[in-house]
């Protein structure tokens, strides 16, 4: 009985600091997370996406299957995309794209210098946090704008019934129309693109560390995997085995009840029926 309590114990105590250390990390990633700004403008001010429409976007994705269509930072099934490393690509390559017209003005392929001059532009572009706190107001360039414009496009067109997207939404397991409705699939665009803009901005006074912690991987944003990740990832790795060795070593090196003596006899080979037992035979 000694025995029993004290394991208890031990079994109160792993529930309480699990729970704890829970509630702690689950209090800071609320605290840490990416916001949903009042509007994206453009740096003429012209407005690309409201606050309204991001969150109505996500209600919009739920609608259409949410994560058992696709995943967004990682959260779903695997049979479509992850929506959010989607944008991200698309829009870099977009940027990418533009950038390269702008800067050199040439439809020929860049040369090693200059496609890596395009490259660190995109990125340092897309990697710096344009977040006003003070107005909620998030602004991207106009030359990003048309990037994002031709991305909202295709996603837009993908929840619709473009037919030159039929053989892709078949690869993905989608209905065609699967948002029949344009203001949804416009708001479905704008959650795409914030979940895309929190996985590639850095947090707010740090760098090279997005609000997702560079996740999902996409080399041309500067996405990739940090120190601090792999080095906690291999540290819980070790964590996990050292406890099962531990609790293991523990019930091994405890002294356990004795068992209990076996019975002389059956005690059911001698029971006589009673006549309420002899009523329910059948």
């Amino acid at each position: 009985m000694k025995t029993n309590q004290r394991l208890w114990r031990w079994l109160g105590l792993i529930f309480i600091l699990s729970f704890g250390a829970l509630g702690y990390l689950g209090r800071q990633i609320y605290l840490a997370a990416p916001p949903i700004p009042h509007a994206v403008v453009t740096s003429v001010g012209e407005v690309l996406f409201t606050g309204e429409q991001i969150q109505r976007g996500q209600e919009a994705w739920l609608a259409a299957g949410g994560q058992q269509l696709g995943t967004v930072w990682g959260h779903g099934s695997y049979v479509a995309p992850d929506w959010s490393a989607d944008w991200l690509h698309r829009e870099a390559t977009a940027l990418q794209a533009i950038r390269a017209h702008q800067q050199f003005d040439t439809d020929a392929p860049l040369t090693t210098v200059q496609q890596a001059a395009v490259d660190a532009s995109v990125k340092e572009e897309m990697r710096r946090n344009t977040y006003d706190a003070n107005h909620d107001i998030l602004t991207v360039s106009r030359e990003r704008a048309e990037a994002i414009r031709g991305v909202a496009q295709h996603f837009e067109a993908l929840f619709g019934t473009d037919p030159s997207l039929a053989t892709l939404r078949d690869q993905y397991a989608m209905a065609t129309g699967v948002l029949p409705e344009a203001a949804d699939r416009e708001a479905l665009a704008a959650f795409f693109f914030w979940t895309s803009w929190a996985a590639a901005a850095d947090r707010p006074g740090e760098t090279d560390i997005s609000y997702t912690s560079n996740w999902p991987h996409e080399p041309l944003v500067g996405n990739t995997m940090t120190g601090g990740a792999a080095v906690w990832s291999m540290v819980s790795i070790v964590l996990l085995l050292g406890g099962i060795a531990a609790m293991l070593w523990l019930h091994g090196s405890s002294k356990h009840e004795e068992e209990s003596a076996p019975l002389p006899a059956d005690p059911f080979l001698n029971v006589v029926a009673t006549p309420s037992m002899k009523a329910t035979r059948k």
